[in-house]
């Protein structure tokens, strides 16, 4: 999220929930964020298991698609998390899936249904899209194309 220099307000409200979905304290982003700034070592953190981190990943990716406009940071953090939790494209559609019935069962107005629903097929394209870039560079060891 900090690639670029700056917390957007989209990012802001992922790293809040990713945080909470983590079961962070208070202080613990606000350390981080000064250890990344700083270029220092953070405390190490406890590992997540593969059925938490799916978890994670779909609490996050709904606060994403709520916002009903996705912004190219909030797909970079997605595709970012779903690398690093090694979602692959059948748990990715699954998510998918059970995200289309969290939408309809939050929401009851059609429209707010269709719109976050066309956000939510539009967005895991382009998660997809950038995931592989991501999963790409990893194993190129890190050098772009």
């Amino acid at each position: 999220m900090l690639e670029d220099g700056r917390l957007t307000r989209e990012e802001k409200r992922l790293v809040i929930k990713l945080a909470s979905a983590l079961g962070l304290s208070e202080e613990e982003p606000a350390e981080i964020y000064r250890a990344i700034q700083n270029k220092e070592d953070s405390a190490p953190g406890e590992l997540v298991s593969m059925e938490d981190a799916r978890e994670i990943y779909t609490k996050v990716f709904e606060v994403a698609i709520v916002n009903a406009s996705l912004s190219r940071d909030e797909f970079r953090v997605l595709a970012h998390l779903r690398s690093i939790f090694e979602i692959d494209d059948d748990e990715h559609l699954a998510i998918e899936t059970q995200l289309r019935e969290i939408v309809k069962e939050k929401f009851e107005d059609p429209s707010v249904v269709e719109k976050m629903l066309h956000t939510l097929r539009d967005s895991v394209g382009l998660v997809g899209d950038i995931f592989d870039t991501v999963r790409k560079k990893t194993t190129d060891g890190g050098r772009s194309e």
